[in-house]
């Protein structure tokens, strides 16, 4: 049990495998076919067009290419269990994976927080934005986005690999904060760490963003109807974004803080919920709500 390198974990919360895992992997292809394409296209026509490489366009092709390894952290592992006779993973891969998970995780949060920002130095400083809103900023955000959560849960994934395990079935499909539940102890260092994760990586960049959206919107309100249009069709989609990825963090936390006794399959369909829709919903949004994006988007299927 101490070579947790060779020490594989048993992923236990698959449904009907035996009847239904041909259905299971054609549907998760299709979708992560989808979350490719999707995303992916957006982030290429961003890319292509320099009359979109500005802030806002800039963080969403990161916005959406972080979309994809998210999905990357889970799907590919997912269709290969599908086929597999015992659905395992190596506890060092599975610590792995929830390095990835909840690191990219963080950096959605922290990409949200730069893209209200961005809007509320463009909405309520339009004098400024040239000035603030620079290529150097703009990197500068980025590399703290990426940087900033694999830090935090970096620290987490070196306590993970030296904390005992008892228990090699975890209740999942995929390796997230219910790894937890495999170690002997609960570890009171691992706990703080995740504390203060979860204050520096959501609970901060989501304040800052909803008190950023309040102070657009209050000004928002006072200004004139054309001002207002213009402020509702570049902050809504971020807006709708931050409350699905929200809601979508809250479920993960349930997932991994359920009683053992939950029911498999309520746990198995509340578990996809956390990757299936969301990776589509941000290209969608954006693909449908942005303007620019859109005529381009138009003008490549046309």
């Amino acid at each position: 049990m101490d070579e947790v390198n060779i020490t594989y974990i048993t992923l236990h919360g698959y449904v009907e495998m035996n009847r239904l895992k041909y259905f299971y992997f054609t549907m998760m292809l299709i979708v992560y076919i989808l979350i490719l394409g999707s995303n992916g296209t957006i982030v290429y026509l961003i890319c292509a067009h320099k009359n979109l490489h500005e802030p806002m366009y800039i963080l969403i092709a990161a916005l959406l290419f972080n979309c994809v390894l998210y999905s990357t952290t889970v799907y590919p592992k997912l269709l290969i269990d599908l086929f597999s006779e015992r659905q395992i993973i190596k506890y060092s891969a599975c610590i792995f994976q929830v390095f990835m998970f909840y690191s990219v995780g963080g950096t959605e949060f922290l990409l949200l927080a730069a893209m209200a920002f961005d809007r509320y130095v463009s909405i309520c400083k339009p004098l400024r934005y040239q000035t603030i809103m620079r290529k150097t900023t703009v990197k500068f955000l980025l590399v703290l986005a990426w940087y900033v959560p694999a830090c935090h849960i970096g620290g987490e994934a070196i306590l993970l690999a030296e904390t005992k395990i008892c228990n090699l079935n975890l209740n999942g499909i995929f390796c997230n904060n219910s790894i937890f539940t495999l170690h002997c102890v609960r570890s009171r260092a691992l706990t703080i760490f995740g504390v203060v994760s979860l204050l520096n990586l959501v609970m901060l960049p989501m304040l800052f963003t909803i008190f950023t959206y309040t102070k657009i919107l209050i000004i928002s309100y006072k200004s004139s109807n054309t001002f207002r249009r213009k402020a509702a069709e570049t902050c809504v989609p971020h807006l709708l974004v931050l409350i699905s990825f929200s809601y979508l963090s809250t479920y993960d936390v349930v997932i991994a803080r359920v009683e053992s006794d939950f029911p498999k399959t309520a746990r198995f369909i509340m578990t996809l919920q956390i990757f299936l829709y969301h990776p589509l919903f941000n290209p969608f949004i954006y693909g449908l709500k942005m303007k620019e994006i859109s005529k381009h988007l138009e003008i490549l299927f046309s």
